[in-house]
């Protein structure tokens, strides 16, 4: 017998997203104020998710090109990589520390090639 999952009284827990994701977007915000945040929290999320994708896939090419032992195009990528990181570390997506672990161990694995 298949599951049913109960909303009871607009209660959504925080990882129905992942089962409803028709919720997502929706609010029950009672206050104008309180609408307009939900509106501003939507927005920042879907930014914050495409730029938090946009430097994985920085990252990753240079990984990518680490793994292949590819000196010249590890640096390419890892040129282009360099003020992604430092700009989501000034924004607040990434820890700093994070950001400049990443410089740090790519920067030496690019050294080590």
């Amino acid at each position: 017998m298949a599951s049913t999952h109960v909303i009871i009284l607009g209660y959504i827990p925080f990882s129905c997203y992942q089962l409803y994701p028709h919720f997502r977007g929706k609010s029950v915000a009672n206050s104008a104020q309180a609408r307009k945040r939900a509106r501003q929290a939507e927005k920042h999320r879907q930014r914050n998710a495409s730029q938090r994708s946009m430097m994985r896939t920085k990252v990753k090419r240079v990984f990518n090109a680490l793994e292949a032992g590819d000196r010249e195009a590890a640096e390419a990528a890892f040129r282009e990589a360099i003020p992604v990181l430092d700009k989501m570390a000034r924004k607040g997506l990434v820890h700093k520390n994070k950001a400049a672990r990443y410089k740090s161990r790519f920067a030496a694995r690019i050294q080590a090639l």
